[in-house]
């Protein structure tokens, strides 16, 4: 009976020990994962208004990498929420420029050729399905980082994107808004983009080759 017991008590201390390994393992896992939150920590970390030289060009290049380390989710919640502004805002035209092409989703200029091949009529449906899935997001309550309440994700009244520039989109071409659009217009397009980007993906449409 003595030799049971001890066997059982090893045993369930076998299961407690895989179990707490587990579930370290996966808490450090989840520790990795870049998330919006993330993002907007290290942007109130730096006083990026005050930096100069290499110093602002290193601190560009994290910003670049944990965007593009988020995922799609995370990324639009950013987007939506313009919780990039503060930094966009202080960048030099050359710097944002930078900024927009490096963190724009890979493939954005395949997706937007597939696009243009794309019948009218289909064309419009994509815009009108991919806006009103930006206009959800929009207005889907999530958790402030600061205050722990929900809000908007987008704020108060501010649209996902201005009538005006949803105009230029839809009268001038996909390809021809990208091209001569300025880092500040592509900056406010880059969640209809995305988005678009994604129903394209999800809808199955083969993007072609540059």
């Amino acid at each position: 009976m003595a030799r049971q017991h001890r066997f059982l008590i090893c045993a369930i201390a076998t299961l407690v020990g895989v179990w707490a390994l587990a579930m370290a393992g996966h808490a450090w896992l989840e520790s990795l994962k870049m998330t919006a939150d993330k993002v907007q920590a290290y942007m109130r970390s730096v006083d990026f208004a005050n930096l100069t030289g290499q110093a602002r060009a290193n601190a560009i290049k994290e910003l670049e990498d944990k965007l593009n380390a988020l995922p799609y989710e995370e990324r639009q919640r950013l987007r939506l929420q313009h919780l990039v502004d503060t930094w966009f805002n202080e960048m030099t035209e050359v710097e944002k420029t930078q900024f927009v092409e490096a963190t724009m989703p890979t493939g954005i200029k395949q997706m937007i050729n597939a696009f243009q091949d794309l019948p009218p009529d289909k064309r419009r449906r994509l815009i009108d399905n991919t806006l009103n899935n930006l206009r959800s997001a929009h207005n889907r309550p999530v958790r402030s980082l600061q205050n722990g309440t929900n809000a908007p994700a987008g704020g108060t009244n501010a649209p996902v994107i201005s009538p005006q520039l949803e105009a230029q989109i839809r009268n001038l071409g996909l390809k021809t808004f990208y091209s001569q659009s300025s880092a500040e217009t592509k900056a406010e397009a880059a969640p209809v983009l995305e988005e678009l980007q994604h129903q394209m993906q999800n809808g199955r449409v083969i993007l072609r080759q540059q």
